[in-house]
């Protein structure tokens, strides 16, 4: 025989919808949410596409193509810019659903009566906003090879990548849902310019940290932005004679944003979502 508690708006089970049905429903929702991401898949490639498109063609080509930047400038700037891509894609796709889920469409709720713990929404959310960062980090690097001249990467460095790759969208995707569930709706355009534009032009992409002793100051600031890791990390695979942080610290900061800012944001969503 069944058991069922309801508490609020959340419902646990005993046994035999236990584990193995919260599961199954976990990997439905996810396996829904990117089944609709397929059937948006241009404007979603429009979306994380045209910025940095736009970014590495004026400061990786036509810049360097006026001589205002040195010729290997290039290959510092696309590891950094994919890294931007995979982390903000993230962070992104996991703030903005949150928002309107929890304010205009109220979808959320058809989530919460789902048969799984609260928490596993919150974790499914953070999840597909990194698979949707790890995409739009991996449709710009074709995407930089052919715009800059002379950069290739080699085949041996593609798996390290895209475990750094989905490191940082993980992290962002936590960030996200800190974010997504701690700015109210009607503060959301604020929200874009206190804390996006900071998070994206502190967080080394088009410049190596360690370059930045004469600006002490500054460099403090870079390293308080999880961002910085993941475009170092990145470097450090792809152009290791550049001055870079040591990888193993790069990896440790990426862990801990995902454990610290993921607890902070399941809390968080906990919260909005018994309210």
């Amino acid at each position: 025989m069944t058991t069922t508690e309801t508490t609020g708006t959340e419902t646990t089970a005993s046994s035999p919808v236990g584990l193995g049905t919260s599961l199954r429903t976990f990997w439905s929702v996810l396996w829904r949410d990117v089944v609709v991401t397929g059937r948006e898949l241009l404007p979603f490639l429009a979306q994380v596409v045209v910025q940095p498109f736009f970014t590495l063609f004026i400061f990786g080509k036509v810049l360097t193509s006026l001589g205002y930047v040195g010729g290997d400038y290039a290959a510092i700037l696309l590891p950094g810019i994919v890294a931007l891509n995979g982390f903000l894609g993230a962070l992104q796709n996991t703030t903005m659903p949150l928002i309107m889920d929890f304010s205009w469409t109220r979808e959320i709720e058809d989530r919460l009566l789902a048969p799984m713990p609260i928490s596993w929404v919150a974790v499914e959310k953070i999840l597909f906003g990194a698979l949707r960062g790890i995409v739009a980090a991996a449709v710009m690097v074709p995407i930089g090879f052919l715009i800059l001249d002379d950069v290739s990467w080699p085949a041996s460095s593609y798996l390290p990548i895209f475990l750094i790759i989905v490191l940082g969208s993980l992290a962002g995707g936590a960030i996200g849902m800190v974010i997504g569930t701690s700015v109210p709706p009607r503060r959301i355009n604020i929200m874009f310019a206190v804390i996006m534009m900071p998070l994206m032009f502190t967080g080394s992409t088009q410049f190596p940290w360690m370059g930045l002793e004469q600006l002490r100051w500054f460099q403090v600031v870079c390293a308080l932005n999880p961002l910085t890791y993941v475009s170092e990390a990145m470097r450090a695979e792809l152009v290791p004679q550049v001055p870079h942080i040591p990888m193993w610290i790069n990896l440790l900061v990426m862990v801990g944003a995902c454990a610290l800012f993921g607890a902070i944001g399941i809390r968080g969503f906990l919260k909005r979502a018994l309210d």
